[in-house]
């Protein structure tokens, strides 16, 4: 066993100990006077390799523990935390907690999810997959990608690369007598190349992230595809300032869904800063186009039986037939908005972008590049520039110039601007090249215009 891997065994017997640590404080909380409380203990392990050149850089091992404990008196709510999981120190932050809260002003709002939403079923999701990989051969592994990569004539050098094993405990439980247990595993590997001539410099990389190191690419074809990826953008020119369609490539596409989720989310819906305000049950994409939440997914990114506070996930639609079908929402923010909690506090829970388009035909990417004819691909994206309060969408950009459904040249140092809400109305395909890597599982999704702002 390496020294990054914790058993099945040690794993349950973690968790317990977090959970009878969680309950008994909850316990003390109560006596201290507080009508509610909430508690969230974790511990986080990990081992993380950097190589460059055929050389370490870094090895680091992280073995993490948070614990953060929240009460109400009343509508007063308290919260302090501590990495330390002694008793004293977690009584110490229970005295704090306690003291916050009895000097806070009351908050309608306040207060933990209503009891009868809490979880009760907890199906094994297949998140739990430790790998057992030890610091030789997590270099071993390292050098390998970077070989892999560096061996393509035309690359000149390396940023270096990553190989990570990491596994998270955490227990959340609070005084509806509510404890939930969960473990997962997140493992990822990395790769950044130079390729450099008289003309220039470019670089980029590739990457791969998964629950179980079983389900990595290869060595060799995440050094191939890092590679090609750098190589690729050589001789990259600016274009002319025009509007066009633009291709979003799939790990740039799942921003564009997260700028969706911005809008909907509660705080920013009872700040009133989204232009998606009281949207619910009114169009906002076209009306092919459905986007669901799968909390249950087999080895999801985002897979979770329970929100972060407890309210039971459950499969809902987002997007159906291009309308808003409702917010994405914790208990307070939907206390504040007159709503009920739809089982997102903390985040979203694996959302599903349907590939498709008007003619009801689904594309892989080389079938949304012949969609996109000529127009731009995106593969980069720079900046800030995107404002949930108005829409506004203005970033950096890197990608390709596509002529006739095939890759012409590189493009570099542009601009590319329009609006939220009409690039979402806009959308005129999702294809089937869906990205894996992340929690927002999308292909690429085309846009029918754009600005492009260059020379």
């Amino acid at each position: 066993m390496s020294e990054v891997a914790i058993s099945q065994d040690r794993s349950l017997q973690e968790l317990d100990r977090l959970a009878e640590l969680a309950e008994d404080v909850i316990r003390r909380a109560r006596a201290a006077g507080a009508s509610q409380a909430e508690v969230a203990a974790s511990i986080d392990t990990g081992l993380s390799v950097n190589v460059r050149l055929g050389e370490v850089e870094t090895v680091e091992h992280t073995r993490d523990r948070g614990f953060g404990l929240t009460v109400y008196f009343g509508q007063r709510k308290g919260s302090a935390s501590t990495a330390d999981l002694n008793l004293d120190s977690i009584q110490a932050t229970l005295d704090q907690a306690c003291a916050i809260a009895r000097f806070t002003e009351a908050d309608p709002a306040a207060g933990l999810a209503d009891a009868a939403r809490m979880a009760t079923a907890f199906p094994d999701l297949d998140l739990w997959h430790p790998w057992d990989v030890d610091t030789a051969q997590a270099i071993e592994l390292g050098i390998q990608i970077e070989e892999a990569g560096r061996a393509h004539a035309g690359i000149s050098n390396s940023d270096g690369a990553s190989v990570q094993a990491g596994q998270g405990l955490s227990v959340y439980a609070n005084s509806h007598g509510f404890v939930g247990r969960e473990r997962g595993t997140r493992h990822s590997l990395s790769l950044a190349l130079i390729a450099g001539d008289e003309d220039g410099m470019q670089r980029d990389y590739w990457y791969d992230s998964v629950r179980a190191a079983g389900d990595f690419i290869s060595a060799q074809a995440l050094g191939d595809k890092a590679a090609e990826r750098t190589l690729a953008r050589m001789g990259a020119r600016s274009l002319s300032t025009r509007q066009c369609p633009v291709l979003f490539a799939p790990e740039l596409a799942r921003g564009l869904i997260g700028h969706l989720l911005g809008a909907v989310s509660g705080g920013a819906l009872y700040r009133q800063a989204s232009f998606l305000l009281d949207h619910v049950g009114k169009s906002v994409m076209p009306a092919w186009l459905n986007i669901d939440e799968r909390p249950h997914l087999p080895r999801g990114q985002g897979s979770g039986n329970f929100d972060a506070e407890g309210v039971a996930t459950i499969d809902s639609a987002l997007i159906e037939g291009g309308v808003l079908a409702r917010y994405v929402l914790g208990s307070y923010s939907a206390r504040k908005l007159g709503l009920q909690s739809t089982g997102n506090a903390g985040g979203i829970h694996n959302l599903i972008v349907e590939p498709g388009a008007a003619d009801g035909e689904h594309t892989d990417f080389d079938g949304m590049l012949q969609r996109l004819g000529t127009g731009l691909l995106v593969t980069e994206v720079m900046g800030q520039g995107v404002s949930t309060v108005t829409g506004d969408y203005s970033r950096g950009a890197a990608g390709f110039w596509v002529e006739n459904g095939r890759v012409a040249y590189p493009v570099e140092g542009i601009t590319i601007a329009a609006n939220l809400r009409e690039m979402f109305a806009g959308i005129v395909a999702v294809g089937t090249d869906v990205d894996a890597r992340s929690h927002i599982l999308t292909g690429s999704i085309l846009l029918e215009r754009m600005t492009v702002a260059g020379e």
